[in-house]
């Protein structure tokens, strides 16, 4: 996760990793998405995973299923 600054939207940072088809170069490509989060819990850091919805506004489709890592638990 990239930005938490909003109320309930968090910015998440989708990568993904492919082969040239022709020269097998690995070539990385990344995403911004903006991600609805009900309970504002999550934070600058986290891994998470999310999922395709409705629209909820004109840049927002996208709602937050599980936190998978969080990093206030692997600070403390």
């Amino acid at each position: 996760m990239v930005s938490d600054k909003m109320d309930k939207t968090v910015v998440v940072l989708i990568k993904r990793e492919f082969a040239h088809p022709m020269y097998k170069k690995k070539i990385v490509r990344s995403k911004r998405v903006k991600v609805h989060d009900e309970l504002d819990k999550c934070r600058k850091g986290d891994i998470i995973t999310i999922r395709e919805g409705r629209p909820l506004s004109k840049g927002k489709c996208w709602r937050v299923t599980k936190i998978l890592r969080s990093e206030e638990k692997e600070n403390a």
